[in-house]
């Protein structure tokens, strides 16, 4: 299984609302980090009664009691934090930042797709092909050890509708 996070260099273009479920002193490095949404208790009946306007989730270690209770709602739409994407951190302050500056969520489908935005179409050339050297340094690091053969077969990129293009493999480090 494939999966992580990777701070692309410029971003996605996209504008991430982020929720915070956190207590005290977190909740409020939280709130001067940037965060859209922040809440313990209350959050958490909020996210229960059906309203959910955030892109990504981040809670403290001693607030997955009560994210625990949410799995049914937040895991089907990705939301769910988790440690080992950095969304379950102490350091609150970081995981915000490094959200709102384009930090993107990979993981393989059962297939052996990955799916990531690196940007818009509008992003200059030179900017695309740095975010996407990122993206496949990750997943190439993430490459689990029991892994034989080619690893990756062969790379597309597309805009979200349209045609996907098929990227020459000979220049990339396999």
């Amino acid at each position: 299984m494939v999966r992580g996070m990777v701070s692309l260099p410029h971003g996605t273009g996209k504008n991430l609302r982020v929720a915070v479920l956190a207590r005290g002193p977190k909740a409020e490095e939280a709130k001067t980090a940037g965060a859209d949404i922040v809440g313990a208790e209350d959050l958490v009946a909020e996210i229960q009664s059906g309203k959910i306007d955030f892109d990504r989730c981040i809670a403290t270690p001693d607030m997955m009691a009560l994210v625990g209770r949410l799995g049914k709602i937040l895991g089907p739409r990705g939301l769910m934090p988790n440690p080992r994407l950095g969304t379950v951190t102490m350091n609150v302050k970081e995981a915000v930042e490094s959200a709102k500056a384009g930090q993107v969520e990979y993981r393989a489908e059962k297939s052996g797709i990955v799916h990531a935005g690196v940007g818009k179409a509008s992003f200059d050339a030179k900017n695309l092909e740095e975010n996407i050297r990122a993206l496949l340094d990750a997943v190439q690091k993430d490459k689990p050890t029991g892994a034989k053969g080619v690893y990756m077969k062969a790379l597309s990129v597309s805009s979200t509708m349209g045609p996907g293009i098929a990227v020459d493999m000979s220049g990339i480090a396999q």
